[in-house]
């Protein structure tokens, strides 16, 4: 219950009037209480996310990074995992850490994922592979089936904001 108030308080404080922040903490002039605010969370009156998934997620303070969508290939510009989508799940992941890291950031800095699948029979080999990279609170997620990505070998490609704390940023080498 207190958790609950200190909540309430962070995104709309009645003594001092801390209006809706998308941060994760805040200090309320009046009360010297710091407020946690979860980074991503499940409210208890919408249906619960089956997957690894959160319904919401703030994006806190730090740098906003929109990493492009990223398929199933190498540096090189090779596919891997032709016909599996596990294998190519990992790689999609694996390149959006690889960019992620180039500027000091890490997938727990992902608040949003859109995820583009070719075949939705997939998705609880997604969400396996998932779980094996993020931990909760998830992130945010949509989840969309197509008919094709921009090559018919790639079953997979997700695309992703992160919000990197200022103090991890570093500017990416070119």
């Amino acid at each position: 219950m207190r958790e609950a108030q200190l909540y309430k308080r962070a995104v709309g404080c009645q003594t001092c009037g801390l209006p809706q922040i998308a941060r994760s903490y805040a200090t309320c002039k009046f009360t010297e209480e710091i407020a946690i605010v979860p980074q991503a969370f499940n409210p208890p009156d919408v249906v619960q996310p089956f997957g690894i998934f959160s319904s919401a997620a703030w994006q806190a303070e730090g740098r906003v990074l929109h990493l492009s969508g990223q398929v199933a290939q190498v540096a090189d510009g090779r596919a891997v995992g032709i016909g599996d989508i596990e294998t190519q799940t990992r790689q999609v992941l694996d390149n959006l850490a690889q960019v992620l890291a180039s500027v000091g950031g890490r997938l727990d800095d992902i608040v949003k994922v859109t995820v583009f699948v070719t075949d939705m029979a997939h998705l609880d080999q997604i969400h396996r592979v998932r779980a094996e990279y993020f931990t909760p609170p998830y992130p945010a997620s949509t989840l969309v089936e197509v008919s094709q990505l921009v090559r018919p070998e790639y079953l997979i490609e997700i695309d992703a904001v992160a919000s990197i704390p200022y103090e991890r940023v570093q500017e990416p080498a070119l």
